[in-house]
């Protein structure tokens, strides 16, 4: 027999102290959970073993995975190295991976979504009610309840939205886009940093030639100066010819030391952008310099490569595209929405008929109000457009200039080359008849550091002239476009980078894109 039931009043009360002590639970519950979340959120700076061991960390990421260096460098394995180890190119080609996988994941939200769900429902008392009469609104059934107070729900649904959809597609275009605009990044910079090592590179290789030899001068010269010194305080000589050769002493070795550290200034730079270890020796293949490129054939046709080849230009012609896209979004969600949906439900309530069922369901939705946008957007859409395309143009014609100015600085560089080298001859002979003329005198000696001391700055304006060509080469091969890597290579390992960078370089090069056949066939390609 069946307990008979409590009167109402004492079942609102058991209700109301049931309810009571759930929410007693609850807002215990929330405050353990507030107070955990500001304990959490206390500033807390690094400490100075945190600093040190991030800084040992870093300079062991900076340098990890290098091949030695095992014997002398040439521009094309210093090219590599720069290439493979720079940490500019390196984090280039983490955003060009980073944007392929966001376009993946975005892809994927073009799919349906099929979702899975398992829950408990505990009520503190019963659901129900009772009816009344509409017309005499009289209690016409007892309180009565179809649901239990504890149930089990599952549900397995599949929704698709068109709307869902069609946004999705444009933003995976959009990544598409994104992963061609990170991939004209890559090539830019992989761009910058030849250029960056054929400037360093011969002045580098200059300063190893040069060296040796002003060191050994400026020794030479400081001897003389101390030996001058000594000349005066002994009353060897006048006293003005003796300041006046000290004079000379004195400028000599300031425009040595000058030149001296712009020569180790540029093999720090190299080092720098090979990312070489503090404390790597780096010797540079010193053979003979290879001949310059001849000038320039056809000015309109490198125009035209660079238009075609530039990555920023490239780069801004996709931006365009993500641009636009931007807007097709906001134009479909204008349209009408059509839902899909159909699941799988299971409800533990022993009340009901049927505990396992399926729902299927179409729904097409539209807010009229968004449609007073359509006017707006296509003139957002014109303007976009135009502005888009003015950015491509502006920096079209900055392209333009720049290889115009390549051009023209590499025929002055090769003037300059042809002056320095011609500079270098005479200051030679010169050297050389000084030497054979060295007496005892104080003045012969004077006369023969002044010759060598001219005769290396000859040699160092040739070595520095054939950089600076070599330099505005490199920036009229940059001002165009060209690529440094083919598509393919066989491995990663520097010798082989070092043979693709060459044979890339040398096919532009011997190509009518950069000069004539006709003025210098089968000529080899400059580093």
């Amino acid at each position: 027999m069946r307990d008979s039931p409590l009167p109402i009043d004492e079942r609102a009360t058991f209700s109301l102290v049931h309810c009571q002590q759930r929410l007693a639970l609850v807002l215990a519950l929330a405050i353990a959970v507030f107070a955990a979340g500001c304990a959490g959120t206390k500033p807390r700076p690094y400490t100075e073993d945190d600093v040190k061991a991030r800084v040992a960390a870093d300079q062991q990421a900076m340098y990890a995975g290098q091949e030695p260096v095992t014997g002398p460098i040439t521009f094309y394995e210093a090219a590599a190295r720069a290439l493979k180890y720079n940490l500019d190119y390196r984090l280039k080609l983490m955003e060009s991976a980073l944007a392929s996988d966001l376009r993946d994941v975005s892809s994927h939200e073009m799919l349906p979504r099929l979702v899975a769900s398992a829950g408990y429902v505990d009520r503190s008392n019963d659901s129900g009610g009772t009816s009344i009469g509409i017309e005499d609104r009289q209690e016409s059934l007892r309180a009565s309840t179809s649901e239990e107070r504890y149930r089990i729900l599952d549900s397995l649904g599949l929704t698709w939205s068109l709307l869902d959809f069609g946004v999705a597609y444009y933003r995976t275009q959009q990544k598409a886009d994104q992963i061609q605009m990170a991939e004209e990044r890559r090539r830019k910079v992989a761009q910058n940093v030849l250029q960056d090592v054929r400037n360093a590179y011969w002045r580098a290789l200059g300063a190893q030639r040069l060296l040796p030899e002003v060191d050994g001068l400026l020794a030479r010269t400081k001897q003389a100066l101390a030996n001058a010194r000594e000349a005066e305080t002994k009353g060897l000589a006048p006293r003005e010819q003796v300041l006046a050769y000290q004079r000379s002493l004195l400028d000599a070795v300031y425009l040595l030391t000058e030149r001296r550290q712009d020569l180790e200034f540029a093999q720090a730079e190299l080092a720098a952008l090979m990312s070489l270890p503090p404390g790597s020796r780096m010797e540079l293949a010193d053979s003979p310099d290879a001949p310059l490129p001849a000038a320039v054939a056809d000015t309109a046709q490198l125009e035209q490569v660079a238009l075609e080849q530039r990555p920023e230009i490239m780069e801004e012609w996709y931006r365009k595209r993500v641009d636009m896209n931007d807007l097709a979004i906001a134009k479909a969600q204008l349209w009408p929405n059509v839902s899909i949906t159909a699941s799988a439900q299971y409800d533990s309530n022993k009340y009901l008929y049927n505990n396992h069922w399926s729902e299927t369901g179409l729904q097409v939705s539209i807010n009229l109000l968004r449609l007073l946008q359509l006017p707006s957007l296509n003139r957002a859409q014109a303007s976009q457009e135009q502005a888009s395309d003015m950015r491509r143009v502006a920096l079209s014609m900055a392209v333009l200039t720049q290889v115009r100015v390549g051009v023209l600085r590499y025929d002055l560089a090769r003037q300059e080359m042809s002056f320095a080298e011609e500079s270098l001859r005479v200051d030679g002979r010169l050297y050389d008849y000084a030497k054979a003329a060295r007496g005892t005198a104080l003045g012969s000696e004077l006369e023969v550091i002044r010759a060598e001391g001219r005769y290396l700055l000859s040699r160092y304006q040739r070595e520095a002239a054939y950089a600076d060509a070599q330099a505005a080469w490199g920036r009229l091969y940059n001002s165009v476009g060209l690529d440094v890597f083919p598509d393919e290579i066989r491995s990663h390992d520097v010798k082989t980078v070092a043979a693709a960078i060459q044979q890339t370089m040398a096919r532009y090069e011997r190509s009518d894109v950069l000069q004539s056949p006709a003025e210098n066939p089968g000529a080899p390609a400059s580093p």
